[in-house]
């Protein structure tokens, strides 16, 4: 077996993934052989891999961390929820059922034979994985069926480094509560302790640490600073705590709807790298006034969020902002809503339901949902002006969209999945001020993004950027790289080396 190692939290949203991230990242660096592994993921933030499967983008951004191409065994379990109690199951990146927490968690217990075998699967072609849990292990109500933390650990037979984030308070009682409530095989596991997300002057800690230390019989490894490093996160949970609140001003305003359901918000980190675009997520309809393009993102329950929309009084905006010239773009659930109407027997209690109306586009949900990745290219006109250009994205989606007269389609796509193809996505209304696709990572692709921008700004009587082409492949290549460097500066990684070593020698029976 490979050398392996755990990432856990003492709560979620400590930054475990992006950790994982940099472990991956610096392993490959010193020429390992390394994988990324999270056995469930719950989460509306999803990606597609090379052979049309479904798993979490977080495992996905890992494996570009790790120089591999993504594979669904890294997160054979996907949980994507489509109300407060109810989530799809999606089962080595297919949709195995729809279930209630209660009916899931019954459920656990068939899934670890499964995910262990997967595991192992994945495991026999690396010299590293690196495992992520999810929330905490401290959470003793799901002690018992455990198929993701310290359960998941003792089926990969991996030791484990606790992750806890100083920048929300009470960080070293969120450490010796987490280990107090382990069992006494689970506290054998954990051998080291990080501590994430820290503003200020370390000696201020010294103390602390000395005491944690000597509390729990577990050494903390480092102390990771804040880092302004630009990756992409797990959830949405982010945007609640203001990640996007940027008030500098830029030349372009661009607002997404933050859609109670909205799913893949990492769509438009492409667009929030660039260097003229200020990117904000709104939900009230004067934060709509003044912007030069209103993104309405996919959806896991499309009627749902539809409805929110009207609640908020959003529609009127869109349609007033379309009046004036503005740009609007939906991508998936996004693009339904923009149509004239959607009939649903599969997300939503709701069974139809009238469009915003500025697509001459109707949608009917299927049982089947889609999971491709596409390469393709636009076709001439519409919101990216008058030129064709290469683009490459994927598709999640249970819906078929039928286009009527008053639309062209937006793009034709000659290959999915790996294999030769010929169909058309999305739809430009007449105005060419209107775009839908179902093309997630469609802002990813940078000609075509430069050339939506650039139209922006001629609108805006601004000339074209005329500044260094932003490539979004090698910026976030750079990101990784700066996590990297700093966990390197500021984590005993030789220790981490050392405890995977150990481990492998004589694995805890």
């Amino acid at each position: 077996m490979p050398l392996a190692v755990m990432i856990q939290g003492t709560a979620s949203d400590v930054g475990k993934s992006v950790l994982v991230a940099g472990l991956c990242r610096i392993f490959a660096q010193d020429g390992m052989r390394t994988a990324p592994f999270k056995s469930q993921n719950m989460a509306l933030n999803s990606g597609i891999t090379p052979d049309g499967k479904e798993m979490g983008r977080a495992q996905i951004f890992q494996a570009e961390a790790a120089g591999i191409a993504p594979d669904v065994r890294m997160n054979p379990v996907l949980l994507k929820p489509t109300s407060d109690c109810q989530a799809q199951v999606v089962l080595m990146g297919k949709v195995a059922s729809n279930m209630d927490a209660v009916s899931y968690h019954n459920y656990k217990p068939q899934l670890r034979t499964q995910i262990q075998q997967t595991y192992q699967s994945l495991a026999s072609e690396y010299d590293v994985m690196v495992l992520e849990g999810a929330g905490s292990p401290a959470e003793i109500n799901l002690r018992d069926r455990d198929i993701v933390n310290m359960g998941m650990a003792e089926l990969a037979e991996c030791p484990v480094i606790l992750v806890a984030d100083i920048d929300r308070g009470g960080v070293f009682a969120a450490i010796y509560g987490t280990i107090a409530l382990l069992l006494a095989h689970e506290k054998w596991r954990v051998k080291g302790v990080i501590i994430n997300k820290f503003r200020g002057d370390k000696a201020l800690l010294y103390s602390g640490i000395e005491q944690i230390e000597a509390l729990t019989g577990v050494p903390v490894l480092g102390v990771m600073p804040w880092l302004k490093v630009d990756l992409e996160d797990e959830d949405s949970v982010v945007l609640e705590r203001g990640k996007y609140d940027e008030v500098t001003p830029k030349d372009i305003d661009v607002a997404v709807i933050q859609l109670p359901y909205m799913s893949n918000f990492t769509d438009f980190n492409a667009l929030a790298a660039q260097p003229d675009v200020r990117l904000r997520y709104v939900t009230q309809p004067h934060e709509l006034e003044n912007c030069d393009l209103i993104i309405l993102p996919g959806s896991k329950n499309t009627l749902s969020d539809l409805q929110w929309l009207r609640e908020r009084g959003l529609e009127p905006t869109l349609h007033a902002h379309h009046r004036s010239g503005g740009m609007v773009v939906g991508i998936c659930g996004g693009y339904q809503m923009l149509g004239r109407h959607i009939y649903d027997s599969v997300e939503s209690e709701l069974a139809e339901m009238p469009g915003v109306g500025l697509l001459d586009v109707t949608t009917h949900f299927a049982s089947v949902k889609t999971t491709t990745r596409v390469v393709g290219r636009t076709l001439p006109g519409g919101i990216s002006a008058e030129m064709a250009y290469d683009i490459a994205g994927y598709e999640i989606h249970m819906g078929e969209t039928q286009r009527g007269p008053h639309v062209r389609p937006f793009a034709r796509l000659e290959v999915c999945n790996a294999q030769p193809y010929d169909s058309l996505d999305g739809a430009t209304d007449e105005s060419g001020n209107v775009l839908g696709t179902y093309l997630h990572g469609i802002f990813d692709n940078g000609e075509f993004t430069r050339a939506l921008i650039d139209n922006l700004r001629v609108r805006q009587g601004l000339a074209a950027w005329s500044g260094e082409r932003f490539d979004y492949q090698q910026y976030k290549q750079q990101q990784f790289d700066i996590l990297a460097s700093a966990m390197r500066e500021n984590i005993d990684i030789a220790r981490i080396y050392q405890i995977m070593h150990e481990h492998q020698e004589q694995p805890c029976t």
